[in-house]
């Protein structure tokens, strides 16, 4: 599996599992057959109310902890900084773990009264504890990244933001680039709506491989952090065995030229949704 250099001398695995929208109890299964199929990268939230079911899997699988990457995300709810540097006890009593190999800010709310600069704050407070090894942010705008960035003593090490080819978000990338910050890509695959486009089934057909496959594929090539969700353990390996496919010159620009700035998720400009529930 290909790994990838973080800014902070860290690796981390291009290719990951993705539980968003899978019910704590679904989350052991499909977590256990997703690390059966090689997968090492987990990625969770506190939003998805499944670390507990991410912990269940990590404890009976046998592998070693310096063997898996785990991510997870920080609350909307808790990015006040007390609650943030509180958030992640709690995160770590859910998944079983004395640490989390990556801490994101999860949303940068910009319309509510905490600045997202001072949550980043807290965050490098949880890093200097030891139980984040590395620290980075999740759809953030260039606006939100270079704010950080002129007041931060670490510089995120990714920025999980929406990118698939309907959202191929290249202004974005190269300013993460220029920052020195990965791009990781949630919703690789729009949520399914790339599944009926005609000209990904084309370059799919001819390749006699499954859609999904040709568009992580496509991320791969550029180099972006993939954690696709999957449903079941035949999805799961199919998912895993995109990272063998490599795509054409042709291919790449075709799936390219798709791109029409078209948003699956929520704009993270104007997103200021903080749940009630305490999690």
């Amino acid at each position: 599996m290909t790994t990838i250099t973080l800014n902070d001398g860290t690796s981390i695995p291009q290719f990951g599992f993705g539980t968003w929208q899978i019910p704590d109890a679904e989350a052991t299964p499909r977590v256990a057959e997703a690390f059966e199929a090689g997968y090492r990268h987990i990625d969770t939230a506190q939003m998805y109310g499944n670390e507990s079911g991410v912990g269940r899997a990590i404890a009976t699988s046998g592998l070693a902890r310096e063997d898996i990457y785990i991510t997870t995300k920080l609350n909307n709810n808790n990015h006040a900084p007390d609650r943030a540097i509180a958030s992640i006890d709690d995160s770590l009593e859910r998944l079983g773990l004395d640490y989390v190999d990556l801490f994101l800010i999860h949303w940068p709310l910009p319309m509510i009264d905490i600045d997202y600069v001072d949550t980043w704050h807290a965050l490098e407070e949880i890093r200097g504890t030891g139980k984040a090894r590395s620290i980075g942010v999740s759809s953030f705008t260039e606006e939100n990244l270079r704010r950080v960035v002129a007041s931060a003593s670490i510089v995120p090490v990714v920025n999980q933001i929406e990118v698939h080819p309907y959202l191929s978000q290249t202004a974005l990338r190269s300013v993460d680039a220029d920052l020195g910050i990965a791009t990781e890509a949630w919703s690789p695959l729009a949520q399914g709506q790339v599944f009926d486009d005609p000209a990904l089934a084309a370059i799919a057909e001819r390749l006699d491989r499954p859609v999904s496959a040709v568009v992580l594929a496509w991320h791969l090539h550029r180099g972006d952090i993939v954690f696709p969700k999957a449903s079941s353990a035949a999805r799961i390996r199919e998912n895993f065995a995109a990272q063998d496919l490599k795509l054409g010159a042709d291919d790449i620009a075709a799936i390219d030229a798709l791109d029409q700035g078209r948003r699956i998720g929520p704009d993270p400009a104007t997103f200021d949704w903080v749940p009630n529930e305490e999690v």
